[in-house]
């Protein structure tokens, strides 16, 4: 069981360095990455030309703890989570970002995250 676990996660890995050589964020379209566990998900928008992460969010954030316990699902976490950076986004002044989707599928969590933040208001 840990050996699947673990060439599931070399793939993943894998097909994020893949995406890496395409994609980078700069200081005025800024990377946004995301990383889903079993149970979290976490989003992190970065300046690849500085190397800094500029902020980052996640369902254990403690500011969108009352939003989250009215959820009903992981899904619907996420796109709150997408809605929270958005907003954080546009208060430091960026409109525009890069999607990064980590080496996982455009599915489910990672999609409902990427739609949380184009209604925030986000263009990819």
């Amino acid at each position: 069981m840990a050996n699947k676990v673990n060439q599931k996660r070399l793939a993943r890995q894998k097909r994020h360095r893949h995406i890496l050589k395409k994609i980078r964020g700069t200081a005025e379209k800024p990377r946004l990455l995301v990383f889903r566990s079993s149970r979290h998900i976490y989003a992190q928008v970065i300046d690849d030309s500085k190397q800094k992460t500029l902020f980052s969010i996640s369902t254990m954030s403690k500011d969108l703890e009352a939003d989250l316990k009215k959820a009903n699902s992981k899904v619907e976490k996420a796109a709150i989570v997408g809605k929270k950076v958005a907003e954080i986004a546009r208060e430091k002044g960026i409109t525009r970002v890069v999607f990064d989707r980590g080496g996982y599928l455009y599915h489910g969590r990672v999609k409902a995250l990427a739609d949380g933040a184009r209604e925030g208001g986000l263009q990819f």
